[in-house]
């Protein structure tokens, strides 16, 4: 299962890594199911690739349900919807961190479900790419509810691959550093802080969403990767290699 012809859901698709994913898979082939909050960013994505869109917010469990049903079949999934809102441990807002936990974890079980589900009723195969964070291993200050969304996404995508391996179903996550999105630069943008991560980074710089979506389409393509299944793939310039 290669991924030209096939059709492949990219959730985020409005900005950032999950946009440029949704670029460059259009850009191999596949039919692009593009589901993102924001009517104005899909409109102009829909423009530029001639994508299939769907508005939807994904902290709304339900319409999330629905909205993944009304596009189904799609054998290829990649979960890149995210969000952090800044603020020390002690000063973490509940409904802060449940927001985050519900786009950030919850919000892909539940796309992944409707997906996985179909594929079964189908006999077909097909493979998944949760979009995670070397957050979810490395704590990051003022990044409380972040960190534990990812390394909870990281766990879910273990989880995943043990069940839904003997389907035929691959599922990997792909876990960059500081990649250089809206949000990202919101959350770097202050020299002091950046300067920092940027020294452990022997590359000498951070991620560009780029180079993250041509990671996600390795993971997505059976010709290239059948045998990747459970891995958590670091996008980091060799910040974790010591």
């Amino acid at each position: 299962m290669s991924i030209e012809g096939q059709r492949v859901i990219v959730t985020g698709a409005g900005k950032g890594i999950g946009r440029q994913t949704a670029v460059h898979l259009a850009s191999l082939g596949a039919t692009v199911i593009a589901i993102s909050r924001d009517p104005a960013d899909l409109a102009a994505l829909k423009k530029e690739i001639g994508c299939e869109t769907v508005a939807v917010d994904l902290a709304d469990a339900q319409a999330t349900i629905a909205a993944v049903r009304r596009v189904l079949p799609a054998p290829l999934l990649v979960n890149c919807a995210g969000m952090t809102r800044l603020a020390s441990f002690v000063d973490t807002p509940i409904e802060d961190f449940d927001l985050i936990m519900a786009v950030n974890v919850r919000a892909p079980m539940l796309v992944a479900q409707q997906v996985v589900r179909d594929l079964m009723k189908r006999g077909e195969r097909g493979a998944i790419v949760n979009v995670s964070s070397i957050a979810a291993d490395v704590g990051t200050p003022l990044h409380t509810a972040y960190c534990a969304s990812k390394g909870a996404l990281d766990a879910m995508t273990r989880v995943m691959a043990k069940e839904l391996g003997p389907s035929g179903i691959r599922v990997n996550s792909v876990n960059p550093t500081i990649t250089l999105t809206p949000m990202g630069e919101l959350a770097w943008s202050d020299p002091a802080r950046s300067k920092p991560m940027l020294e452990r980074i022997p590359m000498g710089r951070f991620v560009q969403p780029q180079e993250v979506a041509t990671v996600i389409a390795f993971l997505l393509d059976d010709a290239v990767s059948a045998m990747v299944h459970g891995t958590c793939i670091d996008v980091d310039g060799g910040f974790r290699a010591g």
